[in-house]
């Protein structure tokens, strides 16, 4: 599932390209991904492209009188390209404008495309915006927020981080390699962590999503920039998918569990 980095890939290479543009079509192939998809031609076709931002895993294009909520779901990509080559199986939605077309591809479907009207209040109160925490690049992410929002969770630390109500966007992969870089068990209770290694942990989650960008994001099945380019952080991997491989730290074996059906991958000797 494309997580923080890849969507922020995306919003860095469709801003330039769409911001001040006027969509001149919409064509809507599928009826709905997860959620029904809204009637956009009637909604967006004339309308100029405001900005483009993003918020965890979601991209948002803003336009004057709402904003267009896209989430790549599973498999979901986003291609800008000035020719189209014609529409295929999975080519569920093309936005026209006068120099390209940005087409959103998703085969598992597990995608959503959704409209908030601004007349409905700010983009921020939307229901699937409202309960996310912290941004990670948010400079009131810190040892001390994070500390304190943790005091009462016995929640295996891993399982925090995935669940995007106390800082959004660390998805399975840079969860695994943050907690790696900070020296901390994936399984160990979030109310048991000092401080002090907060502090190491907000330092390296940070690190590892701005690497994890400047990388283009990882590419393990579908996900492509909006220039159609594969990132290559996966490459860079301390633990994530080494199962039984030594570690780069210390050449202990890194081994593999699951939390909450996915794969965590660690050091047990690096970690503690």
């Amino acid at each position: 599932m494309p997580e923080l980095p890849e969507v922020e890939v995306v919003r860095r290479g469709l801003a330039p390209q769409l911001t001040g543009r006027r969509l001149t079509r919409a064509v809507v192939r599928a009826p709905r991904l997860r959620w029904p998809i809204p009637a956009l031609d009637r909604l967006l076709a004339g309308r100029e492209v405001r900005d483009v931002g993003r918020r965890g895993k979601y991209l948002l294009m803003g336009f004057d009188d709402g904003w267009l909520i896209v989430h790549l779901g599973m498999s979901g990509t986003l291609l800008f390209t000035a020719t189209p080559a014609p529409a295929q199986r999975h080519d569920h939605l093309d936005l026209e404008f006068e120099h390209g077309t940005l087409r959103m591809r998703d085969p598992r479907r597990f995608g959503a495309v959704l409209w908030h009207d601004r007349r409905d209040g700010p983009i921020e109160g939307h229901v699937l915006l409202a309960g996310l925490g912290i941004e990670p690049f948010d400079e009131r992410f810190d040892a001390d927020f994070l500390y304190r929002a943790t005091r009462h969770r016995r929640t295996a630390i891993k399982t925090l981080l995935l669940g995007g109500t106390v800082v959004v966007g660390v998805g399975n992969i840079y969860a695994s390699e943050s907690l790696h870089r900070a020296g901390i068990r994936p399984t160990r209770a979030a109310n048991r962590i000092a401080i002090d290694r907060y502090r190491r942990l907000v330092t390296e989650i940070r690190a590892t999503l701005v690497e994890a960008i400047d990388r283009g994001g990882s590419s393990l099945r579908d996900f492509v920039s909006s220039h159609g380019e594969a990132g290559g952080f996966q490459l860079e991997c301390l633990v994530y998918d080494r199962a039984g491989e030594p570690c780069r730290g210390c050449a202990s074996p890194v081994r593999v569990l699951r939390q909450q059906q996915r794969s965590t991958y660690y050091c047990a000797v690096c970690q503690r």
